[in-house]
């Protein structure tokens, strides 16, 4: 049995413990109104094996990407794992550690941590990393207070071109600290230098944010030009990035950013109905003191020995209470701890050829799409990665979705599930990862064609 019910004679012995005569008198304090029916309609008990075959019937009514091919990303996608990630990441010693203060009793840990931070710094180009956050728009909020907090500003300037759930996190945690989110324009998908400098010397913000790859899949150009023009008037530039594309496309630190942040799910983590997922956090040297969350240090003993510490513990709550810079709990670490196994395991030859390959993919992908009746690329000449946006004049979301469904397809994301302005409807963003093969991409051209026709 994996689980052990109480008997009829424990529970009468509990409850005299407690005074009770009755189970329901444990809930006398709930208004009646508020509490359930007593009659929920369930079924009679089942064995536990009975138990089993009824929840595996019901699991087998989701769709899932064991049956799917999965068209789809938007900040979350599917991509190869290799096997050796989760029997490393899953070993007990991982699963059941929790935040290693004793440093003494938790190298292991801590190493695993120190090594994480040292390969986001590696893939940013920056100078230092936390051991991750809950998210990567989370981390995007954190970075922003970060910035607000080192120039003294409350205005930030937000690319119209970021993920729009990211610019809700935002401004729910810039509410709380009166930060004022305003938007940068995105011509044919961009964010423009030449918008970006007027309304940064007249906004002054605290910092500028942009995405690249963006929310639709477009890679911005003018990065360094508008991290100039930030930098010219006292802000901070954040760049948010998906830490694939960084395999080759210039890391922020090479752009200019002074912090960096992201989503991880890609880095070693499944899909898994949205979570949990981690969010890193990147920056400059001169940051380091007023970084959220954990940092692991290298050290050594007294005996010269290398070791490994939780450093500068000094911003944190449980030491400064109000004061501190840092007021994160926990995190996602073993999801950090994941993507460490997958970047050792890949290497840099390994994470460049996954890189190219999606770049691949989307290309051909697009090139077949674009020649069909009826397909519409919305930004044809813009530079992308592994998403693109397209047209299907005159189609209904929900039955654009049903007809790949029914091919065996998770097809493309409506953006005007997302994206409130009319001028979204009938657009879909299109992601194809290196998990996709040729033969699957070429049954999707096919699907559309046959949707279109």
């Amino acid at each position: 049995m994996s689980y052990l019910p109480h008997t009829a004679s424990e529970r009468e012995r509990m409850l005299a413990a407690l005074g009770c005569r009755e189970i329901d008198e444990l809930f006398t304090d709930i208004p009646p109104r508020l509490r359930c029916p007593q009659d929920l309609g369930l079924p009679p008990p089942l064995r536990e094996n009975e138990l089993w075959q009824l929840a595996r019937s019901l699991a087998d009514r989701n769709q899932d990407l064991d049956h799917l091919c999965c068209f789809r990303g938007a900040g979350a996608y599917d991509r190869f794992i290799p096997a050796a990630v989760a029997a490393l990441a899953n070993r007990a010693e991982f699963l059941t550690a929790y935040t290693p203060y004793q440093a003494e009793v938790s190298q292991g840990e801590l190493q695993a941590m120190w090594e994480y931070q040292s390969l986001i710094c590696n893939l940013t180009g920056l100078d230092v990393a936390n051991s991750s956050m809950y998210d990567g728009a989370s981390a995007l909020a954190e970075a922003v207070l970060l910035a607000t907090g080192v120039t003294g500003r409350t205005t930030v300037l937000v690319s119209e071109a970021l993920h729009p759930e990211y610019r809700q996190v935002v401004e729910t945690y810039g509410a709380a600290r009166g930060v004022t989110v305003e938007t940068l324009p995105a011509e044919q998908g961009c964010t423009r230098s030449r918008e970006t400098a007027s309304l940064t010397e007249r906004k002054q913000p605290a910092a500028v944010v942009l995405q690249s790859p963006n929310f639709f899949g477009i890679l911005e150009e003018d990065t360094r030009a508008i991290g100039e023009f930030a930098h010219a008037h006292g802000g901070l530039l954040i760049l948010v990035v998906d830490p694939i594309s960084l395999a080759i496309v210039a890391s922020p630190g090479e752009l200019g950013a002074d912090l960096a942040v992201g989503s991880g799910q890609g880095l070693g983590s499944p899909l898994a109905f949205g979570g949990p997922y981690f969010g890193f956090l990147a920056a400059r040297q001169e940051f380091l003191r007023r970084l959220p969350g954990r940092i692991v240090g290298e050290t050594v003993d007294s005996q010269g020995r290398r070791g490994f510490v939780l450093a500068l513990q000094t911003r944190e709550q449980h030491i400064r209470r109000e004061k501190a810079t840092s007021n994160i709990c926990t995190n996602h670490a073993l999801g950090a701890l994941a993507a460490a196994v997958y970047l050792s395991l890949l290497g840099p030859a390994g994470l460049t050829e996954v890189a190219t390959a999606c770049w691949r993919n989307a290309h051909y992908l697009a090139e077949r799409l674009g020649r069909l009746r009826g397909v519409e690329l919305l930004f044809p000449s813009a530079p992308f990665f592994q998403e693109f946006v397209l047209r299907l004049p005159g189609r209904n979301p929900e039955e654009v979705d049903q007809a790949f469904l029914r091919q065996g397809f998770l097809g493309p994301l409506p953006l005007s599930r997302l994206l409130s302005d009319p001028k979204w409807q009938d657009t879909y963003l299109v992601c194809a990862t290196e998990s996709r093969t040729r033969e699957e991409i070429d049954r999707f051209i096919q699907v559309t064609q046959e949707m279109v026709a």
